[in-house]
């Protein structure tokens, strides 16, 4: 990979650790809603169509011609939102996205006059493996966004530094709910896959991050009984539930059929509070106006020149969105590599 690349690959600051993100109240009033709400799909299931999309979000990449398969991803972790376009779903939580602190917080991690609430997520899970490679969230660009776009083209578009002028600043506050004994924390590579990693330990009850995640590979730490991390049945369909037949706990399930139980204690939620920022009413004006938006065709015709400047040889697609050879090639090209230093899964503690 070239350093050159990666030097431009950097959050705009280092991830701002917060305690008691959110009240008592609050966090009751989420949970409430996630066990009404349900049942939820898993993450894979939302935002990717094939398993050549999910590594176009990682670090690495794999030899051409290899085919990559689902089990090489699954993990038991689900997703539901809490608001979405700028819109709280769930009138008893506006408090929680019309959030004065984490506006705030958003402001200043920047340096920023201006900031917009875009959405809000939680991550739901019980005991689960290391969450997969070191990973970068999806951004958005000015015309290409979540909304039109898959998450892997984003995110290549993030890697490739070749849309920089048009993506978002965005910040994020992320905060963790996880009393278990084992794991449960927060990796995350502030220089890069190719330097040392640093974890935010657990337990924790409110700690949160202020961070830029579309700039910044992070992956959740194992966490659970190792028994439990990897539930027999799980598929790309499973979805998880509360149970009905333990207090707190969660169930997941396969076709209708329960494959795990989850203790309330071994439960762990990942709430996830998302902004776009705007440094001053310019780059605002910019954004709302619409005068400099990117359309598909330019980022394939600006992707294809820069092959093509490389001296790569490939054949032009029909359909580059969903061609799944030209979506291995460019997380080839601007693959930033496998981290140096990894992680190792911590272990359940042998009895006395």
């Amino acid at each position: 990979m070239e350093t050159d690349l990666l030097a431009k690959f950097r959050p705009v600051a280092a991830p701002q650790i917060i305690e008691d993100a959110y009240s008592a109240d609050q966090f009751e009033r989420m949970v409430g809603v996630i066990n009404r709400e349900g049942p939820w799909t898993l993450i894979l299931a939302q935002h990717f169509k094939t398993p050549e999309e999910v590594i176009a979000t990682t670090s690495g990449s794999v030899p051409e011609g290899f085919k990559p398969t689902w089990d090489m991803f699954l993990s038991p972790v689900f997703r539901g939102y809490f608001a979405k376009g700028s819109t709280s779903l769930y009138p008893e939580l506006e408090d929680c996205f019309f959030n004065k602190r984490f506006l705030d917080l958003a402001r200043g991690y920047w340096g920023a006059k201006y900031a917009q609430p875009e959405s809000m997520l939680f991550n739901l899970q019980g005991p689960c493996p290391m969450g997969g490679m070191p990973h970068i969230d999806g951004t958005r660009f000015r015309g290409v966004d979540m909304d039109n776009s898959p998450t892997w083209l984003l995110n290549t578009m993030c890697k490739s530094t070749l849309f920089k002028p048009w993506q978002a600043k965005k910040a994020q506050v992320i905060a963790w709910y996880y009393q278990g004994s084992v794991g449960g924390g927060f990796h995350y590579w502030p220089e890069g896959p190719g330097n040392p990693y640093q974890t935010i330990e657990a337990p924790m009850w409110g700690r949160a991050v202020v961070v830029e995640n579309e700039m910044m590979y992070h992956t959740a730490q194992a966490n659970g009984p190792e028994a439990m991390r990897r539930p027999a049945g799980l598929d790309i369909t499973s979805t998880i539930e509360t149970d009905p037949d333990h207090a707190g706990g969660w169930r997941i399930s396969t076709e209708g059929q329960v494959i795990q139980q989850i203790p309330a204690i071994e439960s762990r939620y990942l709430f996830h509070w998302n902004a776009q920022v705007f440094m001053d009413l310019d780059e605002l004006k910019l954004t709302l106006d619409h005068k400099d938006d990117l359309s598909h065709e330019r980022v394939f015709d600006t992707f294809i020149a820069d092959l093509r400047q490389r001296g790569i040889a490939f054949e032009v697609p029909s359909d580059p969105m969903h061609d799944a050879a030209f979506i291995g090639l460019l997380t080839r090209v601007y693959d930033h590599g496998f981290p140096t230093h990894m992680p190792t899964e911590p272990l359940t503690p042998l009895a006395a």
